[in-house]
């Protein structure tokens, strides 16, 4: 009898169910649920529906019972940063903001004056970003403080689906590094620096780790669902699972799990936290095993997915990359991490603007962010070989933007070591290979990795 795994992956703009399980050897997946995602204006600020996140999972769960393939385990992977309280009873408080929401600027200034900003990345390796969680909760301080006195309990996104879920609270290590309030020395919540940010310290606890058990779900869950399972924690950051899902036990490869946003890096049994990673604006995030992810956020194919919503759906990505294919070229060129290109009302707009044009032709405006996003691929390989001493001798593209052709080929045209691309569903196979690790399937993340080579499909891509 086949044992099924269950990886519910959510991400920015879209959740999906995908089943695994093993078969003649190889890792097997169906998707068999998907649901769109995405934050609204609430309260006046961008906000998660974390509600109707919550309901769309059982909703998956259901249609698990109904397809007949129960899953014996279920493990949950998001995006980072974000978070919600709890009070005493477990009742939410306030809203779920999301990343992309204002509520932050100016939060920097607060909080350095608290901890000069070269102490806060050498105690925790997390480059700046405004919407780190850092930041987000001295925002709290400021202007809702009457939320942080009532807060009883923190949880990142994946913990507060666990936690409805279960009825457990368990704040996960990968995700939880993501908040820039993990010091890198122990992994462990750096609780004196939250107490000299003024940020309540009995909100955080011990960190779980990947592969350990959340618990079994609540009888209401059951009740609805038809069954019970165990809740088991993946690398919880979506990241951290889809790094796992690397296909190579090389110890000197380059990653890019390339999707909403380009997470660009290489693996490391030891943190980097020195001037020179600061200076370059590298990120030691937490790995399965307490490896490090070493990389850099760099804004990703979400400039291609606004410029698609900005034209109404239009055009297919299949048709804006051929666009872009049959230009070849453009003189235009932005810097894709440009803050001016995070929110934007009009991408498009915001594009113009910095480039200096009113009206750019849409092949030309392709092009431009194509090619600007390879040139920003090739110069972060360079500062990875600057700042460790040592040039990957490969490159790996996974996640969904392995799927871009043009993206990949004018990547490898840039680069002088081999490129490769696949998985394109490393998230939820990294999920997958977390909760497999857990259960005794696989006997360490080499023989997992193995299996992912041997199962799925790999392509060198050719210059």
């Amino acid at each position: 009898m086949k044992t099924y795994y269950l990886a519910i992956d959510i991400g920015a703009s879209s959740g999906r169910h995908i089943l695994g399980w093993i078969e003649n050897g190889k890792i097997e997946l169906e998707e068999v649920y998907r649901f769109p995602n995405g934050t609204s204006l609430k309260n006046g600020h961008q906000c998660w529906d974390h509600e109707g996140l919550f309901e769309n999972i059982v909703n998956g769960m259901k249609r698990c019972a109904e397809i007949g393939k129960i899953p014996s385990y279920l493990g949950i992977d998001t995006w980072g940063v974000d978070f919600l309280l709890l009070d005493g009873n477990g009742k939410v408080i306030g809203d779920a903001v999301g990343y992309r929401d204002n509520r932050t600027e100016g939060m920097d200034a607060k909080v350095y004056e608290l901890i000069p900003e070269a102490e806060l990345y050498a105690r925790t390796g997390i480059q700046k970003q405004m919407f780190n969680t850092v930041y987000q909760m001295m925002a709290l301080k400021e202007q809702n403080p009457e939320q942080l006195a009532e807060a009883k309990t923190f949880l990142m996104m994946p913990d507060f689906l666990n936690y409805r879920l279960t009825g457990v609270c368990h704040q996960e290590y990968t995700n939880a590094t993501t908040a820039q309030l993990v010091n890198i020395e122990t992994g462990e919540w750096d609780l004196e620096l939250m107490d000299r940010l003024g940020y309540p310290t009995h909100l955080f606890g011990k960190l779980s780790m990947p592969g350990e058990k959340v618990g079994n779900l609540l009888p209401e869950i059951v009740e609805k669902i038809g069954y019970d399972l165990t809740v088991i924690h993946p690398a919880s950051h979506d990241t951290g699972s889809a790094v796992l899902a690397v296909p190579t036990n090389s110890d000197n490869v380059a990653y890019l799990s390339s999707g909403t946003w380009s997470l660009m890096g290489v693996e490391s049994l030891i943190p980097n936290s020195s001037p020179e990673a600061c200076a370059h604006n590298f990120t030691n995030e937490g790995g399965v095993e307490h490896r490090f992810r070493f990389l850099k956020n760099i804004m990703g194919l979400w400039i291609i997915q606004s410029i698609r919503r900005e034209l109404g759906g239009k055009y297919s990505f299949a048709e804006l990359c051929d666009m872009a294919t049959a230009l070849g070229d453009t003189p235009y060129r932005i810097n894709v991490n440009d803050q001016s290109f995070l929110a934007p009302e009009s991408m498009m707009g915001a594009i113009n603007k910095y480039c200096g044009t009113e009206n750019m032709p849409l092949d030309h405006m392709l092009c431009c962010v194509y090619h600007s996003l390879a040139e920003c691929y090739a110069t972060t390989i360079a500062e990875i070989t600057e700042v460790t001493g040592k040039k990957p001798e490969a490159f790996h593209i996974i996640g969904g933007g392995s799927k871009d052709d043009y993206l990949s080929e004018q990547t490898a045209k840039l680069l002088d070591i081999p490129v490769y691309a696949g998985p394109t569903e490393a998230t939820a196979i990294g999920n997958l290979l977390a909760q497999m690790l857990g259960t005794g399937v696989f006997s360490s993340i080499a023989e997992a990795r193995e299996a992912v080579f041997a199962s799925f499909d790999v392509k060198k891509i050719e210059a």
